[in-house]
């Protein structure tokens, strides 16, 4: 491999984690804003009923917006870098998402300057307003949220390199679709439940059959973006083998399929 193809891989790495980093970061920061689903698509909440006593809508983190984002990142680093460059990335981005908490937990707790409280003490409407307890509240999150969503992405991350990596075995190069959709679809079946189950009922006090109705709503969003997003692991497939060239994507395809990548 020449210097050329080598700074290419090196670059196309660096790009993809970047992307799933930021988009991961951000996610679990902006995630503690719940937005219905139905009403932004100006339409009437569905009110279902599960188990005869939950109703339930499509009210959805708002972290759920970018999210697709990682999915289709980690499927693209796993064709083209293996379990390996999967499982790095998501330890490294778990470790700075644990920084950005703890981060977040001890300037919460710093004692805010009287001028920024007076100057941000009113709404345009003239109410009055609590600019600290504002930053506390949308920053802060409890300790079992943190926990339940590290433990649900790093799971989540595993259980998709290893069943993508199966399916690969079974494909070959071909039908990069039911590879990247089949570990997309049943990593975020466990990460739905993971989440909800370690925040809000180990530390909770949610019922079993709430964690089950409500991570059923969460898993049909992300199994309907899955499938719709598809266009777009062609798309990103297609612009890397470009920049790549075809001799050095199908070498780097055959590394990662054979767990011999550069990483």
């Amino acid at each position: 491999m020449d210097k050329t193809q080598q700074s290419r891989k090196t670059n196309l790495f660096i790009i993809l984690s970047a992307i799933f980093l930021t988009n991961a970061i951000l996610a679990e920061i902006i995630g503690v804003k719940i937005f219905s689903a139905e009403k932004t698509m100006g339409i009437n909440p569905v009110n279902w009923t599960f188990f005869g006593e939950y109703v339930l809508d499509f009210n959805l983190t708002a972290g759920v917006v970018i999210w697709p984002v990682v999915f289709i990142t980690t499927d693209i680093i796993n064709e083209y870098f293996g379990k390996k460059g999967v499982r790095k990335i998501s330890f490294i981005t778990a470790g700075l998402i644990a920084y950005v908490f703890l981060v977040i937990s001890v300037v919460t707790v710093l004692v805010p300057a009287e001028f920024w409280i007076e100057v941000n003490g009113q709404t345009p409407s003239g109410e009055s307003f609590d600019i600290d307890y504002a930053f506390n509240t949308i920053f802060r999150q409890g300790l079992g949220i943190i926990i339940g969503s590290l433990t649900a992405f790093l799971l989540g991350q595993l259980v998709d390199v290893f069943v993508f990596q199966k399916l690969r075995a079974v494909t070959g190069h071909r039908m990069i679709w039911l590879r990247a959709t089949g570990s997309t679809l049943v990593s975020q079946f466990i990460d739905s439940f993971v989440v909800l189950g370690i925040a809000f009922y180990v530390f909770g006090n949610w019922s079993l059959s709430q964690i089950v109705a409500v991570g059923i709503i969460n898993y049909i969003y992300k199994f309907t973006i899955a499938v719709i997003l598809t266009p777009l692991l062609y798309l990103g497939h297609g612009l890397i083998d470009r920049y790549l060239g075809k001799e050095l994507s199908e070498e780097m395809m055959k590394e990662a399929s054979a767990d011999r990548s550069f990483l």
